[in-house]
């Protein structure tokens, strides 16, 4: 049997063998997976295949579990980012369409033969927007400083991903068929993404017995979602997280509030011909809807993410306890110290706030019931140099994006499985400052992409020095289980008794429960993570 036979045999068995790698000079590196030939491209001596596809058009199937692509014979160009999920907000180069399964990997060599940790990235987006094409997620530059495997998704997102219609069918026919994943399928298609990736990463040089994900924002919840997940169990060996927290998902009533005012925007009612139709209207109907009033919230857009439906997800991520088929995967959980700055820094009003502003300002945005006054004297006493707006962008994110990432914290460390725990404290010089260390710094420092124009670190020199000090505490994390560099200093994983957190600047420093007032002030009040 010749070597053409050889490999022909193995990819029929479903084996993943590389047949070429970024080395060979003037060559494009080819990969057989399981599902097919796929030919990448080399940029800057890393192999990078762009579009892979994991899963078959979801427009057929709308609102149903992703399903394994068809095996092809003919060699798949990987050198173009797939279209994105359908979303209202943010335009994507590459298009919007319902099929949107697919992911890119970025390479040392497209090699077998060197088992490489994989870093997994999954994007932002509050579950709503977002894809894994973005310029400050492209992997080239951290794949090449740590010698890693990087990847990133896309999948549905909003209506497409989390419309939950389980109930409203179960009600209507006594049966919850076809539609009773329909809460959780965007995170059913992330599962499907890793089940490829346990397949095949090998022929790309990646290990999959040392699965890392990270993620920021909603890809940070989407990782905390997964850790209580049973169907993820073993896709995935390590976790990090950026400023996103779950530490509640989604319940079935309010979900199935929020279907039916969906169903409603759509000019349509809770009943079983609605249901029909709801699956087969045009793309750009469902994603006009998505601008409905929120009927749980009371303000902004639908809020859509995963659903407690007792068939896919059948607990919440961190309540009321850190979930127990993940505290053995090692974890980081991160936050920045001026979180809603990214959110409300753009209001040129807020940077001019007085005292008598805050008390009605406050409340909206740190979304917790307390009282304003409490919470104003409380800063005055801390921090009595800080202005009113210093105290506005510093409370907001104390309640609003700060508190999920401690009660993830605390329940890691209750149940003896303690996290890694970081406050990214260094400030941007963007804008002369104004934005400080906001929700969002992080990506472009572990990526190595400050050179992006729509990095908000900028590109300067401390910028390039937290990217050395981010991306190799990453890949450290990626490695070993823990992320410590030799250019930081002992990193003592989250205990109750002292709360270690790293703060991540120039120099970083190991503190015992910083901001400790703050959170004391906080957590006097119950947490309910917002749309849940």
């Amino acid at each position: 049997m010749n070597r053409r036979q050889t490999l022909a045999g193995l990819s029929a068995l479903g084996v993943s063998i590389s047949t070429s790698h970024a080395g060979a000079a003037g060559k494009r590196p080819k990969v057989i997976t399981t599902l097919g030939p796929v030919e990448g491209q080399v940029k800057s001596g890393v192999s990078v295949f762009l579009g892979l596809r994991y899963g078959q058009d979801t427009g057929p199937a709308r609102f149903q579990p992703p399903r394994r692509p068809e095996v092809w014979r003919d060699v798949a160009k990987a050198d173009r980012y797939g279209p994105a999920c359908p979303q209202q907000s943010t335009p994507d180069a590459y298009g919007k369409s319902e099929d949107c399964l697919f992911l890119n990997v970025w390479t040392p060599e497209a090699q077998a033969r060197v088992k490489r940790p994989v870093m997994i990235y999954l994007h932002g987006g509050a579950y709503n927007n977002g894809s894994g094409s973005d310029p400050l997620y492209d992997g080239t530059n951290l794949a090449l400083r740590g010698d890693v495997v990087v990847v990133t998704i896309n999948h549905r997102l909003n209506a497409f991903g989390y419309l939950y219609l389980s109930r409203i069918e179960r009600l209507l026919t006594g049966q919850a068929w076809p539609l009773r994943y329909s809460g959780n399928t965007g995170q059913m298609d992330i599962l499907l993404a890793l089940e490829w990736i346990r397949d095949n990463i090998a022929a790309f040089g990646g290990d999959p017995a040392n699965i890392m994900l990270f993620g920021q924002s909603g890809g940070g919840a989407k990782i905390a979602t997964l850790m209580a997940t049973p169907s993820a169990a073993g896709l995935f060996h390590k976790a990090a997280t950026m400023s996103g927290q779950q530490v509640t998902a989604s319940g079935p009533g309010n979900a199935t509030l929020r279907a039916t005012a969906y169903l409603a925007a759509l000019g349509l009612k809770a009943d079983a011909d609605s249901l029909a139709k709801v699956q087969v209207l045009p793309m750009e109907a469902l994603m006009e809807a998505l601008k409905a009033p929120d009927p749980v919230i009371g303000s902004g857009s639908m809020y859509f993410g995963p659903v407690v439906d007792e068939t896919h997800l059948m607990r919440h991520p961190f309540y009321p306890d850190a979930a127990p088929q993940s505290l053995h995967i090692p974890m980081m959980i991160g936050n920045t110290r001026d979180e809603t700055r990214a959110f409300l820094g753009g209001n040129a009003a807020n940077h001019s706030l007085t005292w008598d502003d805050l008390p009605t300002k406050l409340p909206p945005q740190y979304r917790v019931d307390i009282d304003p006054w409490l919470v104003i004297d409380t800063y005055r006493r801390l921090y009595p140099d800080m202005t009113p707006s210093q105290v506005f962008f510093a409370a907001t994110a104390a309640g609003r994006s700060w508190r999920g990432a401690i009660i993830e914290a605390e329940e890691r460390a209750k149940a003896g499985a303690p996290a890694y725990v970081f406050q990214t404290d260094w400030q941007s010089p963007k804008d002369g400052g104004k934005w400080g260390a906001p929700h969002g710094i992080e990506i472009p420092l572990i990526f190595r992409t400050t050179h992006e124009a729509s990095s908000v670190t900028t590109n300067s020199a401390e910028a390039r020095q937290m990217a050395d000090l981010f991306s190799d505490a990453f890949v450290a994390f990626a490695r070993t289980g823990s992320p410590q560099t030799q250019a930081l200093p002992q990193w003592v994983p989250y205990r109750m008794e002292k709360r270690e957190t790293m703060l991540m600047d120039l120099p970083p420093a190991l503190a015992p429960d910083p901001r400790g007032e703050e959170r004391k002030l906080f957590e006097k009040v119950p947490f309910i993570q917002q749309g849940t």
